[in-house]
């Protein structure tokens, strides 16, 4: 069983830069990693900070991944990766004054045989899709905290004027947390690693349709294209991840 693996990422309709960062690879004994990050700060802060997230992140689990970890080392591996790049980026943004105040967030998934581990901080997310779409990680947002509380509903959230501030993000704090989960993949599914590019310009069923498109290289162009055309109002990153039974 491998995993096949299709990207994209587009600076979208609005931005001026793309802050957006990712990394997907096999890795040995046709297992997979992949992490996706969305930047944030001023200037290039957001770009130095998922680009520099998206190299340790990924540089940490291809170095230190070994086939057959169970479930609580596989989330352990990802999780320390995801600290120790907290604490590199949060100790540039202190010495560099351009770079204050920079952060990411990081979503990230270990894959080995049918099941996956996800690791994530902030609103980057992760979906599980076959015959329906369902969302792996809970933001952590002001929206999702007030959507949650009863205070807004799901309707509001989509123009809420704080949708895109989030409470947890690689290097704003010395410490940060990450929140782990685990599925199991089953012939046919497929995982998505996505920005609020994505996730926040496409309904869940516009998802779904895509994701279900046969040549999944023309899934993750099909996605890209549904954010854009729905006013393409940030910059878009797509990471999706299937069985096969070929291998390569």
């Amino acid at each position: 069983m491998a995993v096949i693996i299709n990207s994209k990422t587009d600076i979208g309709l609005v931005r001026s830069s793309n802050q957006d960062a990712f990394f997907a690879a096999e890795l040995e004994g046709g297992a997979a990693f992949a992490v996706v990050c969305d930047g944030m700060g001023g200037a290039n802060a957001g770009n130095i900070a998922s680009e520099t997230a998206v190299r340790l992140i990924s540089e940490y689990v291809v170095h230190s991944f070994r086939l057959g970890m169970d479930s609580f080392e596989a989330e352990k591996l990802l999780k320390n990766a995801i600290t120790s790049a907290n604490i590199e980026i949060y100790g540039m943004a202190q010495k560099d004054p351009e770079l204050n105040g920079m952060g990411t967030t990081a979503v990230t998934a270990l894959v080995e045989g049918d099941r996956a581990v996800i690791v994530h901080v902030g609103d980057s997310r992760a979906y599980i899709a076959g015959k329906e779409l369902a969302q792996l990680t809970r933001d952590h947002s002001v929206v999702q905290s007030l959507l949650e509380s009863g205070k807004i509903t799901p309707e509001d959230a989509k123009s809420h004027p704080r949708k895109n501030v989030i409470t947890r993000a690689l290097g704003a704090e010395q410490e940060v947390i990450s929140d782990g989960t685990e599925v199991t993949l089953k012939e046919g599914e497929s995982l998505l690693l996505c920005t609020d590019g994505l996730s926040g310009f496409a309904e869940p069923s516009e998802i779904l349709g895509a994701i279900n498109i046969e040549d999944k290289a023309a899934a993750v162009e099909e996605l890209v294209r549904i954010a854009k055309s729905n006013g393409g109002g940030d910059n878009i990153t797509v990471v999706l991840l299937g069985l096969s039974e070929r291998k390569g």
